[in-house]
């Protein structure tokens, strides 16, 4: 059987007894569950603030945004970011009228402090780190340069959900944070994402803004009495960008299993590092720094002859995938082309190995026998 980068999977009853609910309650869009599954995920982060998306690229292009008119950031305005990312993560900043100034990654693939130091201009307003793979990398040593610079800080948390630091969920320092419950992400919905902002004003801004502006979105008139709970005005141009009832049932139910499944992501994690700690000539891992408990997204290695090797593995039916090309090589971002070695390095011989929860110890080992016969050859 075919051995696949990602196989979600779900608690098929109890999502389907959520989804049922809002069914029979004829309630299907935002509200009820939406809201139901902010306050869960508020008090398993511990954040004050979360608000249900459509997706964690909603979520992105919102900070940016809101940040962009509130404090009054131009075209002339920089954000320090990452090569090495989906490409969402970049078009947040190009969309809100900002230009990404990208800063090169370490063995972590997470942003360098030094590379950052060394972008830092007087027009610079913030930095995105992103925590690939689930990967802390040194988020702190992040949040500290942003403190001496004053510049804020954005956590795209995409590969993050169940992600500690320390014993804790990395994001305190941030001013926003952005999660993905998309369909292959260790919480999986179909599609959808939160957003997590520090500051209350903020929060009670993109709560309007993901409503196209309005001040009052469809389940508060209908939750309110009076004769002119109908009317609302529009204080903002927005996005229809906010979650459903339909999603947020299925994020409820997979929440109660994210800790439990992330530590079998860990273990399989072990399996993999175990079978190629004989190969560190030839088969380079990322570094995971030792306080970060991983909520192990992906397992990525660093070969040489990666494009070879992915042919090879699909020969034996085994599927990896490659997170991500050097958005540098992307025409919108060309300018920046050979200013991040490193990433263009890690881009042309990273590969992510299958993890996910259907996986067993016998597949794992499979892999791990397909990967280190080809680096023997």
């Amino acid at each position: 059987m075919a051995i696949q980068l990602f196989t979600p999977t779900f608690d098929v009853d109890g999502c389907l007894e959520e989804i049922r609910e809002c069914l029979e309650k004829g309630w299907t869009g935002l509200g009820f569950k939406t809201v139901q599954f902010e306050e869960n995920w508020k008090a398993y982060t511990g954040w004050e603030h979360a608000h249900f998306l459509n997706s964690a690229t909603a979520g992105l292009n919102l900070v940016f945004d809101i940040f962009a008119e509130e404090y009054g950031w131009g075209e002339e305005d920089e954000v320090i970011t990452t090569p090495l990312t989906f490409i969402s993560s970049n078009h947040a900043i190009l969309l809100a009228g900002l230009k990404p100034v990208f800063a090169d990654v370490d063995d972590t693939l997470c942003l360098d402090p030094k590379s950052v130091r060394e972008r830092i201009t007087d027009k610079t307003k913030a930095v995105l780190f992103v925590g690939i793979g689930g990967n802390t990398g040194h988020y702190e040593e992040i949040a500290q340069i942003c403190k001496e610079n004053n510049l804020k800080l954005v956590l795209d948390a995409a590969h993050m959900a169940g992600t500690r630091l320390r014993g804790e969920m990395p994001g305190k320092q941030a001013d926003a944070i952005v999660y993905s419950f998309q369909a292959v992400k260790n919480l999986p919905t179909a599609d959808s994402g939160m957003v997590c902002f520090k500051e209350e004003k903020l929060d009670a801004i993109v709560r309007k803004k993901t409503w196209l502006g309005i001040n009052k979105d469809t389940y508060m008139r209908t939750s309110s009495g009076g004769t002119y709970k109908w009317r609302y005005d529009v204080e903002y141009v927005g996005n229809k960008y906010h979650g459903n009832s339909i999603m947020a049932a299925i994020g409820i139910v997979q929440l109660k299993h994210l800790d439990k499944e992330n530590a079998y992501r860990r273990q399989i994690a072990r399996w993999y590092t175990e079978g190629f700690k004989e190969y560190g000539d030839k088969i380079k891992l990322v570094e995971v720094p030792k306080e970060c408990e991983s909520s192990r997204h992906l397992f990525q290695i660093i070969v040489e002859n990666r494009d070879e090797m992915m042919l090879a593995l699909n020969q034996q039916e085994i599927y990896p995938g490659v997170h991500y090309v050097d958005n540098t090589e992307y025409r919108m971002y060309r300018y920046a082309e050979g200013t991040c070695p490193n990433a263009r390095y890690i881009s042309e011989h990273v590969i992510s190995l299958p993890m996910h929860m259907q996986l067993t110890y016998e597949d794992v080992q499979t892999i791990i026998q397909a990967v280190t016969n080809f680096v023997n050859q």
